[in-house]
């Protein structure tokens, strides 16, 4: 089986070495469902791509699924959204990122999504924009990327320019309730492990945004337990702030994790409302 045909991708690239597929990752497949694909641990990052299945417009976008820093939801949120992409013309790259750690250190998921930014331009597969998509911590890391890179980290690239994201589409993310100092819950515990919570104690995006912020769709439930909506809040006025154009849908009922497949409630509808917003800003043209 070729590296590419483990996500059903057209092609499969390793971010910093040139070695096979076999043990870079490991993954849980309930009931053998590829949409159910969840990545439980990460020795090497790899960069899965999915080319249009409908006339290209010349874009690509990174997709950064989530599972709190400690899990990534490559199916759900990364294989299901590329082709829901695809599937109007963009190229589509699902990322799996290390995660934070005594091993790997805080900055390790941001390392690599950059390092991913770099590989999609190079490949030529954006030659008129790349942008980012990232659900829950994803959209902290996408968020992430649209930030200055911590001046107190050491990048693993020194010196090699990082593509600036073109738009961004993020949904129910903790952009900054986890920081110490921004947390909503009085005597909030640290995260476990302290890699991962030194990760958003550096990387706080609404605060960190670089001028001037893309075009930024943002998604969110109103009452999701796991992430408050004011992430969503913070996130739009530091756009704002930051000289760019926001899009803001705040669903009145939704359970954290809506994803793609939630049925039955008006949030079944963000992607259609994502759609027309990326046809409003000529997205969708090639």
């Amino acid at each position: 089986m070729s590296s590419a045909a483990v996500f059903a991708a057209n092609f499969a690239w390793p971010l910093w070495d040139e070695q096979p597929l076999e043990g870079a990752f490991e993954t849980d497949q309930s009931n053998g469902v590829l949409d159910n694909t969840v990545v439980t641990k990460v020795s090497r990052p790899w960069l899965f791509g999915f080319k249009p299945t409908k006339s290209s417009n010349g874009r690509a976008i990174l997709v950064l699924g989530g599972g709190g820093y400690t899990q990534l939801m490559v199916g759900r949120e990364g294989i299901v959204v590329a082709r829901w992409l695809t599937s109007i013309g963009f190229s589509a790259f699902v990322l799996v990122h290390r995660f934070p750690n005594a091993e790997t250190g805080p900055q390790a998921p941001l390392d690599d999504a950059r390092q991913a930014l770099r590989r999609i331009d190079e490949s030529g597969s954006a030659p008129s924009g790349l942008g980012v998509c990232g659900l829950s911590s994803g959209g902290h890391l996408a968020a992430a990327l649209l930030a200055e890179y911590p001046t107190t980290w050491t990048p693993a690239a020194p010196g090699t320019p990082v593509p600036k994201p073109a738009f961004a589409i993020i949904g129910y993310g903790p952009i900054s309730t986890n920081a110490t100092g921004r947390t909503l819950v009085p005597n909030k515990p640290p995260l476990e492990p302290p890699a991962k919570q030194a990760l958003y104690n550096t990387v706080v995006p609404d605060e960190q945004l670089v001028q001037p912020a893309p075009p930024t769709f943002i998604v969110y439930s109103a009452n999701d337990t796991v992430v408050p909506v004011v992430n969503a809040y913070r996130l739009a006025e530091g756009v704002r702030k930051a000289g760019g154009v926001v899009e803001l849908h705040v669903f009145a009922d939704a359970p954290h994790g809506f994803a793609l497949d939630t049925v039955g409630l008006p949030v079944s509808r963000w992607p259609s409302l994502c759609e027309e917003w990326m046809q409003q800003q000529g997205l969708l043209k090639s």
